[in-house]
């Protein structure tokens, strides 16, 4: 079967920047523009029947506006969870103190002990360890590791006690994309929830149009944009976010990976900006594997036309803000990877070594060796995580051809450049001032 057989176009209902633009614009305390800092852990009720209705559900933020504890919800938070909510066109959302809670209250709520996940075998490090480590060790929740493009693995991969399927929409770091209207289809067939984590691609995915039951973001990444705050989201129907905030079961209220409100005032004032920032991050990531991949190296990119998932990807995505901001060179070797991104951060001022992504600056890191460390190699090989793997989110700082002349000189003294004829290159690779 064709990779884009069955699959949705972009939905043209849902524009999440529209949507964004349409939500009530949250004042601040004396008019000001921006919504006031609610830093209050408690709230005060002008009745005491207030109190105990608050805490039989009867009351609360989304029935009459009143707020009980910083733990069950913070107004400052409230509304930035309005925010991810229009983002992802779900009912509801609740913002959490990571990316990792997120996905660890999501998994938890809709799983008992016992229970079982299909999972794509290409995901965050730290999602791999919550998987294949500690929901084994301390809850029984087991998991099976599929090529979570190969649809007729994952519904092989199914038990009768599996409740989640469970993808990233673009994988980290092998950037395959999740057929998440396929997905969506075989969750539903068998009763599952479909959790899709969409840091990788806020705006050019929306997952819940497509099929997911559950978007859940690092809000660390590129939506908060610059490696200042630890955040993350859950963006579902209203029932679960309720669930998840349950006095006696829920995952969230019980658990307690709260949001500090500054965090949350920090992340609101990125949102706006995040269509202009993704929309940059995706020209240059275009922009430099065009250029890497007509040189011979090996590049991975959704965008070019000989990526696996180029035709999927066209039809899911919201082509206002391309294909992505990652991209991905291996290098053969991790001493080779090394080699180019210490000359790149040291010698030329190009990016930094770091994890993460969505900074404002290029951000690089061999794979196999940090933020996929916690895979068996095993599994590693498995997913294509090669130890040359150098993964680089690429910011939009200084101009494109200024970065574009330090990579290339980088790439030229370590030998990389002897690959391809110059006179095969584009006009611009051939010549230039470098710094």
């Amino acid at each position: 079967m064709n990779s884009t057989d069955n699959i949705l176009k972009h939905p043209k209902a849902l524009n999440p920047v529209e949507a964004l633009a349409s939500i009530r614009h949250e004042f601040g305390e004396h008019g000001g523009v921006n919504m006031s800092i609610e830093s209050s852990t408690t709230f005060t009720a002008m009745h005491p029947d207030t109190l105990s209705e608050m805490f039989q559900g009867e009351k609360g933020p989304d029935k009459g506006g009143c707020f009980l504890y910083g733990r069950h919800f913070n107004p400052t938070v409230y509304h930035l969870s309005r925010q991810l909510a229009a983002l992802e066109g779900t009912e509801a959302a609740y913002c959490t103190a990571s990316g990792m809670s997120a996905i660890s209250a999501t998994l938890i709520q809709i799983c008992n002990s016992g229970d079982h996940i299909v999972s794509a075998n290409t995901v965050y490090g730290g999602t791999y360890a919550l998987l294949h480590d500690l929901l084994p060790l301390k809850s029984g929740i087991t998991t099976t590791l599929v090529d979570i493009t190969d649809l007729g693995a994952v519904e092989a991969a199914i038990r009768p006690n599996t409740r989640v399927i469970f993808a990233e929409s673009i994988s980290n770091p092998t950037l395959r994309v999740a057929n998440i209207p396929a997905l969506g289809d075989i969750a539903r067939r068998h009763g599952l929830k479909l959790v899709i984590d969409n840091t990788f691609s806020p705006l050019i995915f929306s997952p819940h149009q497509l099929g997911a039951d559950v978007v859940v973001h690092s809000l660390t990444k590129f939506i908060g944009g610059a490696s200042d705050h630890i955040a993350g989201a859950i963006c579902a129907d209203r029932s679960f976010i309720q669930e998840l905030m349950d006095l006696h079961t829920g995952a969230l209220m019980l658990l307690g990976p709260t949001m500090d409100p500054q965090v949350a005032f920090d992340v609101n004032l990125r949102i706006p900006h995040l269509p202009l920032r993704m929309t940059e991050h995706a020209k240059r990531a275009q922009l430099f594997a065009e250029r890497l991949k007509a040189m011979g190296l090996c590049v991975n990119y959704p965008g070019l036309p000989d990526h696996p998932d180029h035709e999927l990807f066209g039809a899911l995505h919201c082509p206002d803000f391309g294909f992505g901001g990652v991209l991905t060179l291996d290098l053969g070797t991790r001493e080779a990877a090394n080699q180019l991104m210490e000359m790149l951060q040291n010698d030329f001022q190009f990016g930094h070594m770091a994890v993460s992504l969505g900074y404002f600056d290029t951000l690089m890191s061999c794979s196999g060796s940090t933020t996929s460390s916690e895979m068996t190699e095993e599994d590693k090989s498995v997913a294509g995580i090669s130890t040359g793997l150098l993964r680089m989110s690429l910011g939009y700082t200084g101009t494109a051809e200024q970065r574009w002349r330090q990579l290339l000189l980088a790439l030229t003294r370590l030998g990389f450049r002897e690959n391809a004829p110059v006179g095969n290159l584009p006009l611009s690779l051939s010549g230039g001032t470098f710094p």
